[in-house]
């Protein structure tokens, strides 16, 4: 979907954002919160201090967003994590994708030296797919570490890539 743009979210997204946040938190398939999360906490994890919130939009209309920020800090400041949800009305048109690139840029940019997802849930199939693509490899499984809502205790996946250049095809 070519013509996806992405910004910085602002507090006039809120509304937005909440509203492609709060389907997916309620059904709990795919992120570790709890499925009765406030609006005002909801937005305070996603749009928060230390982090970079973003918007996906096309023809003004909020279709997905995005976070980044440092997955630790001190030593383990330079890997960053981002959350990503894509209303369900835009999903199969590449939103995700496009947010995706967009993290990976910014990240790079900001300094990062890897990307890391912590806790992706392996039953969320479509996500583990995009990020494989992307170059993400599963570093670590958590099993039975995820009590989905139909299917029971599910793996917890760990994903990870460097953002640093491959040395190997700098060498030719």
């Amino acid at each position: 979907m070519s013509d996806i743009t992405m910004r910085a979210a602002t507090a006039a997204d809120h509304a937005a954002v909440w509203d492609i946040l709060r389907p997916v938190f309620r059904a709990g398939e795919t992120y570790a919160i709890d499925p009765a999360i406030s609006q005002a906490d909801a937005l305070a994890y996603w749009c928060g201090p230390g982090r970079e919130a973003r918007v996906a939009e096309a023809g003004g209309a909020v279709l997905g967003s995005y976070y980044i920020r440092p997955n630790a800090e001190g030593g383990g400041a330079h890997v960053c994590n981002c959350g990503f949800v894509t209303a369900a009305s835009a999903q199969g048109r590449g939103v995700a994708r496009a947010m995706l690139a967009d993290a990976l840029d910014r990240a790079a940019q900001s300094g990062y030296r890897a990307m890391q997802f912590n806790f992706v849930i392996s039953t969320n199939t479509r996500a583990v797919a995009l990020w494989q693509t992307a170059g993400f490899d599963i570093v670590g499984r958590l099993p039975g570490a995820y009590l989905h809502p139909t299917q029971g205790y599910v793996d917890a996946l760990v994903m990870y890539r460097s953002l640093l250049p491959d040395v190997a095809a700098d060498a030719t």
